[in-house]
């Protein structure tokens, strides 16, 4: 080794052993990583070009209403999103139910007597107007009130 070679290892020692370069080195990596990490972040985050979420389907209110003696089974459509009926068993009347059902869906309600007879009445009413009333007699007798909501809300 040269004596210039010499002196440039010895200056490089005396260099690390002071601290400098490597602390240095180490903290402004980390102050990139980070920056870095954070561009990725908000990159992954920023939900500003994402759609935004539809409007709540419109709906108008239904009132079902079943009046009479004894207890019937109802089933009613609530129109969840499944589409399902709800039924109830044994009510006891009279019974109302106002609920709202999304345009263009068709609002439907049923009585069926038991097996000891009677008489019910079920009503549909739309946005507060009577739409249908029907009248189930007798031993397991049945009414269905139905209607029909416009695909828009006129």
């Amino acid at each position: 080794m040269t004596d210039e070679r010499i002196a440039d290892i010895q200056a490089a020692n005396k260099h690390a052993e002071k601290g400098g370069g490597g602390r240095a080195g180490v903290a402004i990596a980390a102050v990139l990583l980070l920056a870095c990490g954070g561009l990725v972040g908000y990159g992954v985050l920023n939900t500003e070009d994402r759609p935004k979420p539809s409007p709540a389907t419109p709906a108008a209110e239904v009132t079902y209403e079943v009046t009479g003696a004894g207890p019937v089974e109802i089933s009613y459509l609530a129109r969840s999103e499944d589409g399902s009926a709800t039924v109830v068993r044994d009510a006891e009347l009279p019974w109302k139910k106002t609920i709202r059902v999304p345009l263009g869906e068709a609002p439907t309600v049923a009585v069926v007597l038991g097996e000891k007879g009677g008489q019910a009445a079920c009503t549909l009413a739309i946005r507060g107007k009577h739409v249908q009333r029907a009248t189930a007699m007798g031993e397991f007798g049945r009414a269905t009130c139905a209607g029909e909501l416009p695909a828009t809300d006129n």
